[in-house]
């Protein structure tokens, strides 16, 4: 994601924030399924404790903010810290604007997907500005630096961990399908963060490599790098033109060489990750180049 004005990230936080609230408050509430979150947990609590999901949801948010203050230090950012707020307080505010909300959808299992779906992609958002929902990821940075856990398995632990806990407050029937909503929250929230991130690498052999290259580098506004390789049959050396791109100039490539080499030889390979930039003595450089 290009570098936004501080001004419009904060709406953009704020406006995916309060609609992951909402998707917490209209669907997973009266679901009554907790997936293994924060919010999940004061569900649970909810139901053995005198105060409402919101005021729960507020106090181990802020008890999370601490302990992620003092025991992370640098590394605990302020837009999870106002993303944290931001969740907790307008939680607060669905519950008084809109008290004793039933089921949209009338529909348990059918709730508990669309609340999957609107945080998934909300956390997806957030995660494209370098920021999170809090909850989970403090409790996971905290288990990454003690225990030396990776962050995405402490993160899907303490989540199912969670989950598990509703059978203290609910049937096991209930806690089984939080344990499974649980692990299918994860699988979407991947698949929405990868798909929006995958890059192709697409590696192409071809006579007319120069013209292919002066294409990436004209039109498509990328870089591509240019190996010598030897053919194992006949020994013949050709150049291989290799690039990164995404969805979007990936299709442009495609139709453009199906008109200059209908006979190039082509091989595409999914990319999730890619570092544009490398600091190398005092300049800076794409990879490709």
């Amino acid at each position: 994601m290009k570098k936004l004005h501080p001004a419009l990230q904060i709406v953009i936080l704020t406006l995916a924030t309060v609609t992951c609230s909402a998707g917490v408050y209209f669907f997973e509430i009266p679901a009554q399924i907790p997936i293994g979150s924060v919010s999940g947990l004061s569900l649970i609590l909810s139901q053995l404790l005198p105060l409402t999901v919101g005021q729960i949801n507020v106090a181990i948010n802020c008890t999370l903010l601490i302990l992620g203050y003092l025991l992370i230090g640098k590394e605990f950012g302020l837009k999870t810290v106002y993303t944290s707020l931001v969740l907790s307080i307008s939680l607060l505010g669905f519950e008084k604007l809109f008290p004793n909300h039933v089921s949209i959808m009338n529909d348990r299992v059918l709730d508990i997907i669309v609340a999957i779906v609107i945080a998934s992609l909300m956390q997806t958002i957030l995660f494209q500005l370098n920021a999170s929902s809090g909850g989970l990821d403090i409790v996971g940075k905290i288990i990454q630096k003690f225990f030396r856990v990776d962050l995405g398995k402490a993160i899907s632990t303490a989540g199912l961990v969670i989950a598990a806990t509703a059978v203290f407050a609910y049937d096991l029937k209930t806690a089984i399908l939080a344990l499974v909503f649980t692990y299918f929250n994860g699988i979407v929230l991947d698949n929405f963060i990868f798909g929006m991130n995958e890059k192709k690498k697409v590696c192409v052999i071809s006579a007319q490599y120069k013209e292919i290259s002066r294409f990436i580098l004209d039109n498509l506004d990328a870089g591509a790098t240019i190996y010598t390789a030897e053919g194992a049959y006949n020994n013949s050396t050709v150049k291989e033109l290799v690039t990164i791109l995404d969805k979007s100039k990936y299709n442009k490539l495609l139709n453009y060489l199906q008109k200059k080499d209908p006979h190039a030889f082509i091989t595409v390979y999914p990319v999730h990750e890619v570092y544009t930039e490398h600091i190398v003595g005092n300049r800076t450089t794409r990879p490709e180049e």
